[in-house]
C-alpha cells in the first residue's frame, strides 16, 4: 500500500483525535483503582466532584466547571444508593456554583445517618463551603481553603448591594437599586437560613446562625481564602492532614483529560471485599 503525505496527514489527526480519549479512559482506570483502595481502607463509599478547567475541544478552548444541577442529581443518587450504616467520603474541589444545586447537595449529606467525611486537598469555596459545612466532618490540608458562601446577584456580593443602598437617602436611590437590594436582603437571608438548617444536628443553634452571619453576610470578599485555623477559629469543625491517598487521588484529576466533575464507584459492600 502506497503511503502518501495524504495517508500521513490522516494518521496524525487520528492520533491527536484520540490521545485525549485514551489518555483520560487511561486515568478513569487509575482512579477506579484508587478509589476501590480508599474505600477498602477506610470501609466507605466514595464520592468526588472534582470541577478544574478543562480542555475539551479540539482547539484547546477552556471550559470552566461549577456545581449545578446534574452534579445534585449526581451526588444525590450517589449518596441515596449508599446504605444507611456506610460512612461517605467526599472528596471536593470546586470554586462554587448554584446555590440551589450546593444545597440539595448539602441536605443530602446532613441527612446521611452514617459519618460522612468531606475531604478538601486544595479548595472547596462558596458553594463547596456550603456542603462541607454539613458533614460531620470537614478535612483539609495545611494550605487548603474553604471561603465565603455570601451570595452573588448578576457578579456582585448581595452584602453589598444592601451597603450601597443604605449608604444613601432612599430619595437618592433608583429604583434598579431598591430591586437589586431587595432580591440581595432575600438571598442572604435564605443563605443563612440554609447554612443553620445543615449545621444544627451537630452545631448548638446560637453557635450556628453565629457563623452563618459571618460567612453570608460579605465579612469579606467573595474570593476570600479561608485557612484551615480561620475556619476552625469561627467554629468550623476542621481536621488538618490529608490522608496520602487522597492526595494521590486528586493527581489523577489532571485538567486537560478530565471528562466528570462526579464520580463514584457501584457500591462494594465490605463484607465482599477481598482482605
Amino acid at each position: 500500500m502506497d503511503f502518501s503525505f495524504s495517508n500521513l496527514i490522516f494518521l496524525v489527526l487520528a492520533v491527536m483525535l484520540l490521545q485525549p480519549l485514551l489518555s483520560g479512559r487511561f486515568f478513569a482506570i487509575r482512579r477506579e483503582q484508587a478509589i476501590r483502595a480508599i474505600e477498602k481502607k477506610r470501609r466507605s463509599r466514595v464520592i468526588t466532584m472534582i470541577h478544574r478547567q478543562e480542555k475539551r475541544s479540539f482547539f484547546g478552548m477552556n471550559v470552566s466547571r461549577q456545581i449545578d444541577l446534574e452534579d445534585a442529581q449526581s451526588i444525590i443518587s450517589a449518596i441515596k444508593s449508599t446504605p444507611d450504616d456506610t460512612p461517605i467520603d467526599l472528596v471536593l474541589h470546586t470554586p462554587g456554583g448554584l446555590v440551589i444545586a450546593a444545597m440539595q447537595i448539602a441536605r443530602a449529606v446532613e441527612a446521611h445517618p452514617a459519618k460522612v467525611s468531606v475531604f478538601v486537598p486544595i479548595y472547596a469555596m462558596s458553594g463547596g463551603t456550603l456542603i462541607a459545612l454539613a458533614a460531620d466532618e470537614i478535612v483539609m490540608g495545611e494550605f487548603s481553603m474553604l471561603g465565603p458562601i455570601d451570595p452573588q446577584i448578576m457578579g456582585i456580593s448581595a452584602a453589598s448591594i444592601i451597603a450601597a443602598r443604605d449608604a444613601k437617602p432612599v430619595e437618592h436611590v433608583s429604583d434598579v437599586a431598591l430591586v437589586l437590594a431587595d432580591v440581595s436582603e432575600k438571598a442572604v437571608n435564605q443563605v443563612k437560613a440554609g447554612a443553620v438548617e445543615i449545621m444544627t444536628p451537630r452545631m448548638d443553634r446560637a453557635d450556628a446562625e453565629k457563623l452563618a452571619e459571618t460567612l453570608a453576610s460579605g465579612t469579606w470578599t467573595h474570593d476570600y481564602a479561608l485557612t484551615p485555623s480561620e475556619a476552625s477559629a469561627l467554629g468550623v469543625p476542621v481536621t488538618v492532614g490529608l490522608p496520602k491517598d487522597i492526595l494521590d487521588l486528586m493527581k489523577l484529576y489532571p485538567a486537560p483529560v478530565q471528562q466528570s466533575a462526579v464520580e463514584f464507584l457501584p457500591f462494594d459492600p465490605p463484607g465482599k471485599r477481598l482482605n
